[in-house]
């Protein structure tokens, strides 16, 4: 049962209503993560920027979309895997590379070591090594890119936790967590 509630559009602040009229003219749909940070305009606000500005970078649609996957499935997040399951879907990822994105994984030598290092980012709090650094540059990576990634990685963080703490009701089709784990991974 969720902790925050979601809010419906017409009853959210004026702020927070255009911000999910937005979402769901691009969307289709108003999703639940984005219903209920509409309780602070400010946070969905943030959420919403930080998602667009990255939209503009140089990382296609298609690997941000990887990246998700693999930060959600290291956090255990069953909301972020269902929604970026069907979000890659959208952008031509195949069931398989999304199956591989969970696991860090690619056939792509590139989108690999994208992935790798998206893991190391996580799973080390962003102490990486020169190493792990010079792993993407073999592969051709910018330093745009590696700030890119580093940002995408912050930015699914930052979606997981809220919904680990939120425990937001999953509305796209339900993939399994890791070890089974409930929609807020903590219980």
């Amino acid at each position: 049962m969720p902790r925050l509630k979601a809010i419906e559009t017409a009853e959210a602040d004026p702020k927070a209503k255009a911000l999910l009229e937005g979402v769901q003219k691009k969307l289709g749909m108003t999703p639940n993560l984005m219903r209920t940070m509409a309780n602070s305009p400010a946070v969905l606000e943030a959420y919403l920027a930080f998602g667009n500005a990255l939209g503009k970078g140089s990382l296609p649609a298609k690997l941000r979309e990887q990246i998700a996957l693999t930060v959600g499935e290291l956090n255990g997040c069953q909301y972020c895997l269902s929604a970026h399951s069907a979000l890659g879907k959208m952008v031509g990822l195949s069931d398989e590379e999304v199956a591989d994105s969970r696991r860090s994984v690619s056939p792509d030598r590139k989108t690999e070591a994208v992935l790798q290092f998206a893991n190391k980012v996580v799973t080390n709090r962003g102490w990486v090594s020169d190493d792990e650094v010079a792993a993407l540059r073999t592969v051709g990576a910018s330093d745009a890119e590696v700030a890119e990634i580093v940002a995408t990685v912050a930015a699914n963080i930052f979606s997981n936790y809220f919904n680990h703490v939120a425990d937001t009701d999953v509305d796209f089709p339900e993939v399994e967590a890791p070890g089974n784990k409930p929609a807020c991974a903590c219980g």
